[in-house]
């Protein structure tokens, strides 16, 4: 197709995505000039897009929206990012004070944090992650709740309706949450519906909510909504983050913390 000759909505929308299909990321000068189409047009058109989720607006332009429902192992996960999540996990270990009771999400991020805890002289940990649960016992100083719950083999979580009660139990002071997708115009995502209410129940069971997720979520947004930025009080990632969402985060009055 001469890009030149497309004169409908329509055709430049499509041709929007197939190039950003072959590209992986786009920018508003380069496709105005190659459209011969305002600035002004194009952001109208990655806006229309993005509110269809066909892809993710960046700074200056787009990029490519991953499928929303994809859903990975742990020990996938756990091969990607795994020296920010060195330094994530350690410094989110070190917001964490002698008597706290705190939960640890389910997630490779989550787990380093406990990798981190072996200094803490007094600690309750509400976790609904059996592989979190195992190392944990290794701390002698560590009290250990798991509520029940059905298992989620692809995660070893325990999630659904007998989790979420049992959440509802305690209380506690600080959450440290790990989530697949942040978007900080729509909020935490994670691709697994009965994952996002148990981390909603979390959420409302903790005095501070802190999130833990390396930079490449900013650019992803996953299929179940958990909630928005302003149930946040911290997030700790790495120096990826792009910084009009660190902006965004700042303003909103989130503590970010990069390492």
């Amino acid at each position: 197709m001469d890009l030149k000759k497309v004169t409908s909505t329509v055709e430049r929308r499509m041709l929007i995505l197939e190039k950003l299909d072959a590209e992986g990321q786009l920018d508003v000068t380069s496709l105005s000039k190659d459209l011969s189409v305002s600035e002004v047009t194009i952001r109208n058109d990655l806006n229309w897009l993005e509110n269809k989720n066909m892809l993710i607006r960046a700074r200056g332009g787009a990029i490519k929206a991953e499928r929303v429902g994809a859903e990975f192992s742990l020990s996938e996960k756990n091969k990607l990012h795994y020296q920010e999540k060195l330094r994530i996990g350690k410094a989110a270990a070190s917001l964490v004070e002698n008597g706290d009771t705190i939960i640890l999400d389910s997630g490779t991020t989550t787990l380093e944090i406990n990798n981190n805890l072996s200094n803490i002289e007094s600690l309750t940990v509400i976790t609904n992650a059996l592989n979190i649960a195992n190392r944990l016992v290794e701390h002698e100083h560590v009290n250990v709740i798991v509520p029940g719950g059905l298992l989620r083999k692809n995660s070893l979580s325990l999630v659904g309706a007998t989790a979420e009660e049992s959440f509802k139990n305690y209380f506690c002071d600080k959450l440290f949450l790990a989530v697949d997708g942040f978007s900080t115009l729509h909020g935490l995502s994670t691709p697994n519906v009965e994952e996002a209410h148990l981390n909603r129940v979390m959420i409302s069971i903790a005095k501070q909510v802190i999130v833990v997720t390396d930079s490449s979520k900013f650019y992803k947004r996953s299929f179940a909504f958990i909630a928005p930025i302003t149930d946040i009080d911290i997030v700790v990632t790495d120096p990826g983050i792009p910084e009009e969402d660190k902006k965004r985060l700042e303003t909103a009055g989130i503590k970010v913390i990069i390492v």
